[in-house]
């Protein structure tokens, strides 16, 4: 994904999510468990750099969980990568590490995530709507400031946090990001088209090219 095969010339914020962890093989929610990447999750992280190119961006951000951060590092954008804690992954609370089919289960019903959100575990940890919101536009503001000025912006960061934020930037409530799916180390594009926020790309996977 070089410069020149961007599909605008308009400034834009790449997104990827982290490479393949023991949890998201398995299907367990891994919200603040900080897990490392799988081996296999390394190599995805090496095609997404590949796909990149290169390329260079006005600011780079990660989360601060290790699945990100190693990610960052191994797309080789380790150095100018700046940690930014709203980009963490959703908190499951109480479902933190349950697979969904387990979640159902302690639920009493077919349980999703988009509708029905988490359960507050003991400690109080736990997300609702309102909070990735919050975060969500917390981050738009700041890539915002880069895109004026015409630089592009470049996002590490988690699968459901990231499908949130594609809600967000497109006008959707959080709860729209149950439309898209993401997959491990994809790369996608939100951008403009007449003035619009828009999505130009979406989980393209460099490492099964």
């Amino acid at each position: 994904m070089s410069q020149s095969s961007t599909p605008s010339a308009a400034p834009s914020i790449v997104l990827v999510r982290h490479g393949e962890t023991e949890w998201s093989l398995s299907g367990q929610h891994t919200g603040r468990t900080d897990i490392p990447l799988t081996e296999r999750g390394i190599e995805q992280a090496r095609a997404v750099g590949r796909a990149l190119g290169g390329r260079r961006f006005g600011l780079v951000l990660t989360s601060p969980l290790r699945r990100s951060v190693h990610t960052a590092e191994l797309a080789g954008y380790g150095v100018e990568a700046q940690v930014e804690p709203d980009l963490t992954e959703w908190d499951y609370g109480a479902y933190e590490g349950l697979t969904s089919a387990q979640i159902s289960e302690r639920f009493g019903e077919e349980w999703n995530l988009w509708r029905n959100g988490v359960e507050i575990d003991s400690e109080g940890r736990g997300e609702e709507v309102a909070d990735l919101l919050r975060r969500d536009e917390a981050v738009i503001r700041r890539a915002r400031r880069a895109l004026n000025q015409g630089d592009d912006v470049l996002v590490f960061s988690h699968g459901h946090f990231l499908r949130t934020l594609a809600a967000t930037w497109t006008g959707l409530p959080v709860s729209g990001g149950e439309h898209f799916a993401l997959d491990t180390a994809s790369v996608s594009v939100l951008g403009f088209e007449h003035g619009n926020q828009v999505v130009r790309v979406w989980n393209r996977t460099p490492w099964a090219e």
